[in-house]
């Protein structure tokens, strides 16, 4: 009797996902054939259940597109992972988006590791396969940790063990939520860079905070010029030149941006005339992120 090696999940999964909770699973045919504990097991998609406490709300569809396409040609190389709920139901641990991907594809079936996990595990799981995502900006690393500290109820060091970071590095993501929504946003939206969202970090003041920013946006500003600034703000060098720069109208409209950013989660730009006439936008990165406006606005 043999055994097929287990594929890597990652230090935070593998150590979660332990093989000793692996439970033996059947495939899916008339016959009920019986599998290795620790092999694939081919479960037809319509049986899988999504995973609840999955973070991750929003999927590229060009992206997840392109994902079906390859599945096509040359089928799903990387099996999810489910757990058993019931008799024919399952429910899914990690590989969201190559579920996604396979049911655009057409498939009926899809190759998955059927494990043990409870609740507490899941949403962990969930959390750190969102946090290993090479494409994962700042904002939802920060807010991946934030709650698995909160849900998880872990402390900061074990919480770096699990995604195998230093304290330290945890610490400034968190760091990154006590900035102000409009901030948040341009770092999830890649306007301005984890660099830039540190120096902004040291400046106490919001109203200073949400200065430094407008200039970062406006001037391009690379993260030394701006270290620069923060410099100069917080010495007193630059206190003439933020009373001088700042407009008490304009500032007004930017606390509005930053009070509806907050509220929709997506930045806002209001753009007001000379006369007081204007417009409010509100950016959306896909149908489903409109739709999610749209429920707001109880469309």
């Amino acid at each position: 009797m043999t055994y097929q090696k287990k594929i890597g999940l990652g230090k935070g999964l593998s150590a979660l996902l332990d093989d000793t909770n692996t439970v033996q699973t059947t495939r899916q045919q008339a016959d009920c054939e019986h599998v290795l504990l620790g092999s694939v097991s081919h479960i037809k998609i319509n049986e899988i259940a999504v995973n609840p406490f999955q973070p991750r709300v929003e999927f590229d569809l060009a992206a997840l597109q392109e994902l079906a396409e390859s599945i096509k040609l040359q089928g799903l190389i990387q099996p999810i992972t489910v757990r058993k709920i019931g008799a024919d139901s399952y429910q899914l641990i990690s590989g969201e988006r190559r579920l996604r991907a396979s049911k655009l594809a057409g498939l009926m079936e899809i190759p998955a590791y059927v494990r043990t996990a409870n609740d507490q595990q899941m949403l962990e799981l969930a959390l750190i396969e969102n946090i290993q995502r090479e494409n994962l900006n700042a904002i939802e690393i920060a807010l991946s940790f934030h709650r698995m500290i909160e849900e998880c109820n872990l402390k900061q060091e074990e919480l770096g063990d699990r995604v195998s970071k230093n304290r330290s590095t945890v610490t400034n993501y968190l760091r990154l939520l006590k900035l102000p929504p409009t901030i948040q946003v341009s770092v999830r939206d890649g306007d301005i860079s984890m660099g830039h969202a540190r120096a902004l970090i040291s400046v106490e003041d919001v109203d200073k905070q949400l200065y430094v920013h407008g200039e970062i946006i406006s001037k391009g500003l690379s993260v030394r010029k701006v270290e620069e600034l923060v410099r100069s703000i917080q010495n007193g060098t630059a206190q003439k030149m933020f009373r001088e720069k700042q407009n008490p109208a304009p500032f007004q409209y930017q606390k509005i941006e930053d009070t509806l950013a907050s509220k929709f989660g997506s930045r806002v730009r209001l753009k007001v005339q000379s006369k007081g006439a204007g417009s409010i936008e509100i950016p959306f990165l896909s149908e489903e992120d409109l739709n999610r406006i749209l429920e707001m606005l109880d469309w």
